[in-house]
């Protein structure tokens, strides 16, 4: 099944005494690319997080956004630095005296000065916080699986159009090539009647000389390598496997082909024809970049 690169999903759960947010969205790269946004005091969870979406992605640029608050924290500890507090007090009331302030130090006033708080927790256990991440991502990465597929389908459909578009191109420049070869020996017969007259002429070397034009513009070789590469197309795309860079090395044997069908027509029917498929494949080329 063809999958494309791009994809979004988000998910929001409480697990575990914890409310977790978790988000996922993936574009086109050339490799697998991982980037994240994790709460803090829970990096630890960056390494497992690209293990657990590498066994499901072969590439893409996945961001990765992870929010955890914890809504239960009975095992914390808040604790008063009391020499740095008392320093600020005696501060304070040094500043009323001197200054002649009308008011005493407050408990408010003090409690302002955050560092004379600490809160210390115990260890959380980051097996456990993992299992509730996983749980709630999963939601949000099936929906995110969901609509690389779903946008995989929609590319298989524009590549397979668009390669029949292209076989029927290389139809008619298969119907050409011959005309092509009958239309130089009728100018070859023209040219050598109007220059010699009633004079007679060798046939023979008329007919060799248009077997060595003939051999000049044949492109059945490259046409039957296109023909093979589509099919070659066909069974990636209904693969189960990431295919990606092999359709982009396919379709650049394609074009390698029809640049060499390019190059040796003298017709500007086959010429146009040409650019006709090398429009296509070009098409098919950048569709290719968004396929996993």
């Amino acid at each position: 099944m063809l999958k494309s690169m791009t994809g979004y999903g988000r998910s929001e759960m409480t697990v575990g005494g914890r409310h977790i947010i978790f988000e996922i969205k993936s574009v086109n790269h050339k490799y697998f690319e991982f980037n994240s946004r994790i709460s803090r005091g829970y990096l630890f969870l960056e390494d497992k997080l690209k293990a657990y979406l590498q066994g499901k992605l072969s590439r893409g640029k996945v961001d990765v956004f992870l929010q955890i608050e914890t809504l239960e924290d009975a095992d914390a500890q808040v604790q008063v630095n009391h020499s740095l507090a008392a320093g600020y007090y005696a501060a304070l009331r040094e500043l009323r005296e001197r200054y002649s302030l009308p008011d005493e130090p407050t408990l408010a006033l003090l409690t302002r000065y955050g560092d004379i708080f600490s809160v210390h927790r115990a260890p959380e256990n980051e097996e456990e916080i993992w299992q509730a991440v996983q749980q709630a991502a999963e939601p949000a990465v099936e929906s995110f699986l969901r609509m690389r597929e779903a946008e995989g389908t929609r590319l298989r459909e524009d590549i397979l159009s668009k390669a029949q578009r292209i076989l029927e191109l290389v139809g008619q420049v298969e119907q050409e090539t011959p005309q092509t070869v009958k239309e130089y020996q009728e100018r070859l017969e023209a040219k050598i009647q109007e220059l010699l007259g009633d004079a007679h002429f060798d046939e023979q070397r008329v007919l060799t000389e248009v077997a060595v034009f003939a051999d000049k513009v044949a492109v059945d070789e490259e046409t039957v390598r296109l023909r093979s590469h589509f099919q070659q197309l066909e069974k990636l795309i209904d693969s189960q496997e990431p295919v990606g860079r092999k359709i982009d090395f396919l379709v650049q044997e394609m074009n390698r082909e029809a640049n060499t069908i390019g190059s040796k027509s003298v017709n500007s029917r086959i010429a146009y024809l040409v650019v006709d498929i090398k429009s296509e494949i070009e098409k098919i080329r950048e569709q290719v970049q968004n396929v996993e």
